[in-house]
């Protein structure tokens, strides 16, 4: 156990590189990214509260800052895969408010036309995102064979995606992370560790004092940062980045945050210590981020409220594009489901 805490603190302490300097314009970015995830996500909240939003509401309030940073560290040929809360990192990626309202809203002209939910949607081609899968720890080995796929094709490519801490206990992580490792893989696994699976606490799940703890054990670079630090986490990920793309295989980051609502909308979070709660309250990624930009004179307190005005009313336009969209039509509720669309299929009873 020694070794693994050596090792890990040498990593985490690895000196930065040129990447991860960031200018005045890429502060105001990924701040910019982090607000407009948390207004979105009350947009949606309050969407789902008037029963306009289909399903379940999923939410990072407390979060953004892993998402978005680790997002903004990949190059634009790099593949992401996002989770259910990680609604930062595909803002990053070009995904437009818009279009999140109509894919929650089960719209016509959503993302899926009307079929699912949530961020369940993908754009490969163009956006280089992959569709999220809602079985925890089925990303990793997914994105193992995205990295492995653009090494074969020469490609100097980097495969990010997510999972919590609840997810790390699954056999296809395992899978994933032993193949990652023994290929050298470029593939950056960013672990959110909010102190609960759902509800159960991860003391609960596992022996160990930390994530990294079990990562280490495959061979693979390991860091431990701060999840609620933007700073952190985007200088995390670029020398993970930095790793898979030099062919020194994957890094597994271990961000220690906390989810301050429930796994979903529905769940009072009953099972949290009030203390617990008050606790990372004073934690708030998005206040120490703007008290950084404040003391580095990035941005003034005015330049703040400015932005916020900015995104009510772009916002606002979204929810009203978004409500005036159509549904689906009911005889498209099979297109796209099978290889065959409903009207190319054989009518005839087959014989199996």
């Amino acid at each position: 156990m020694a070794k693994t805490k050596t090792k890990r603190s040498t990593k985490a302490t690895a000196p930065l590189t040129t990447r991860t300097s960031l200018d005045a314009k890429g502060h105001r970015e990924i701040y910019r990214y982090m607000l407009l995830t948390r207004r979105l996500e009350e947009k949606l909240g309050n969407l789902y509260r008037q029963g306009k939003v289909v399903g379940g509401l999923y939410r990072s309030l407390g979060q953004e800052a892993t998402a978005v940073a680790s997002a903004y560290a990949l190059g634009p040929d790099d593949f992401l895969a996002p989770m259910i809360r990680n609604l930062g990192s595909m803002l990053v990626r070009g995904v437009q408010p818009v279009e999140m309202m109509r894919q929650y809203m089960a719209k016509g002209d959503g993302p899926t036309l009307g079929k699912d939910l949530n961020n369940h949607f993908g754009d490969v081609a163009g956006r280089h995102l992959i569709a999220p899968i809602s079985v925890l720890g089925s990303l990793v080995p997914v994105m193992a064979g995205i990295a492995l796929g653009g090494r074969m094709r020469g490609d100097s490519i980097v495969a990010l995606t997510y999972l919590g801490d609840g997810g790390i206990s699954t056999g296809e992580f395992h899978e994933g992370m032993n193949f990652a490792a023994v290929n050298k893989l470029a593939l950056v696994l960013v672990a959110e560790n909010n102190g609960f699976a759902y509800s159960t606490p991860t003391a609960n799940q596992m022996a160990v004092d930390s994530l990294v703890d079990r990562a280490a054990g495959y061979g693979v670079a390991c860091e431990q940062v701060d999840g609620n630090d933007a700073l952190a986490v985007y200088e995390a990920s670029c020398r993970a980045v930095e790793r898979g793309r030099a062919g020194e295989g994957p890094t597994f980051i271990e961000a220690i945050t906390f989810r301050m609502k429930g796994h979903a909308e529905h769940d009072d979070q009953r099972y949290v210590p009030k203390e617990l709660l008050e606790k990372w309250a004073a934690k708030d990624p998005l206040d120490r981020f703007r008290a950084t930009l404040l003391d580095r004179k990035i941005l003034t307190s005015e330049d703040f409220e400015a932005m916020e005005v900015e995104m009510r009313a772009e916002l606002d336009a979204a929810q009203d594009l978004a409500e005036q969209s159509p549904p689906a039509p009911p005889e498209r509720a099979l297109e796209g489901v099978y290889y065959d669309t409903p009207r190319a299929r054989d009518p005839r009873p087959r014989i199996l």
